[in-house]
């Protein structure tokens, strides 16, 4: 399925993911890379060396998921948008999520916007928790949400709710 919609299957996702247990104790990345293309800005970023590509650009990036801060200074830097940050900690009830944004307007603080999947389907709503946009033109700008943890594995970007139409 995945060579012909270029959509992970819920299988591949799992397999990108730390274990819970590393997502409950705090923010930490989530690097799905799928194919082995000539990449490497995430391991250069990383200032803990959390990731690990090596010396062939062409490898596929490896976390060392207990080295990881969750920082997002490696997903500001994938240019595929590749990364998100995850985090079970704050609450009982909520996962946040740190997703690449590269739409215009960005949504602020408070806003409701759509979760969607990887397929672009929706999956509940969100609430956003913060929008960061890097001052420098070459870094990807992040929005922090809020959903119920049983869509942890689910969520993949976001879509402003048309409050007009």
């Amino acid at each position: 399925m995945f060579e012909k919609t270029g959509i992970a299957s819920p299988e591949m996702v799992l397999e990108k993911f730390p274990p819970l247990s590393r997502i409950n104790k705090g923010k930490v990345a989530v690097l799905e890379c799928y194919r082995r293309i000539p990449c490497n800005p995430c391991e250069t970023a990383c200032p803990f060396g959390a990731i690990e590509i090596g010396e062939d650009i062409n490898n596929m990036p490896i976390l060392h998921a207990d080295k990881c801060s969750g920082c997002g200074i490696c997903l500001t830097r994938c240019p595929g948008l590749a990364i998100m940050i995850v985090d079970t900690s704050a609450s009982e009830e909520y996962a946040e999520l740190t997703l690449p944004y590269e739409f215009r307007p960005l949504p602020k603080k408070g806003d409701t916007v759509f979760a969607l999947s990887r397929s672009g389907e929706f999956v509940c709503e969100a609430l956003v928790l913060s929008a960061l946009n890097p001052k420098s033109f070459d870094r990807t700008p992040a929005v922090r949400i809020r959903v119920p943890k049983k869509h942890l594995y689910d969520v993949r970007n976001i879509a402003l709710i048309d409050k007009e139409g």
